[in-house]
């Protein structure tokens, strides 16, 4: 199988289902956003060295394979398989690393400056596409019916990954750099 297909050279993509649209339309640019984020995580991923964290990642990345499914949808077309699904469940299990994570960190009482060391600085990288991909999936909410639990989710998941950041922080032995008013 070539992985050119030529189909793509005047501007339009496949839709799941088959419809062809154009590729920059608000569900392209939204699940164009959703892998630019599971992109970023795949590099977070490959730069922790906690076991534990990067299969946390791992199944998130999974997670946002489903959820670019979901905004691939031809949804005249087809419907997304039970397995795919962004259900109750998966939005827990981010609430709960939430809870878990930002147990032991200090509380802030100021926004933060990015960048206190790689880890942290690419969690809020990821942090900062995760937000840019919700208000794209709002945007195609608009027009479509998207599961509310998609928006949900990554929402949590950007709450996640600001956690995350503080964590990778603290785990170093540093504080957060603090905006100065």
């Amino acid at each position: 199988m070539k992985i050119y297909t030529k189909t793509g050279d005047k501007g339009t993509t496949s839709l799941i289902g088959g419809k062809r649209v154009l590729k920059n339309s608000d569900k392209l640019n939204a699940y164009g956003t959703i892998d630019e984020l599971n992109s970023f995580l795949g590099l977070l991923r490959a730069k922790t060295n906690d076991e534990n964290i990067k299969a946390e990642i791992l199944e998130i990345q999974n997670t946002l394979f489903n959820v670019g499914a979901h905004l691939a949808l031809d949804e005249n077309v087809e419907k997304i398989p039970e397995f795919a699904q962004i259900n109750d469940e998966k939005i827990k299990k981010i609430e709960n690393l939430i809870d878990f994570f930002q147990e032991n960190l200090p509380k802030i009482t100021n926004f933060i400056i990015y960048g206190e060391n790689e880890l942290s600085a690419i969690c809020h990288v990821c942090r900062a596409i995760c937000r840019r991909a919700e208000r794209e999936i709002i945007t195609v909410n608009q027009q479509y019916n998207i599961s509310s639990n998609i928006i949900t989710y990554v929402n949590r998941l950007s709450d996640f990954l600001f956690v995350l950041a503080r964590v990778y922080t603290k785990n170093e032995e540093k504080s957060d750099f603090l905006w100065k008013k």
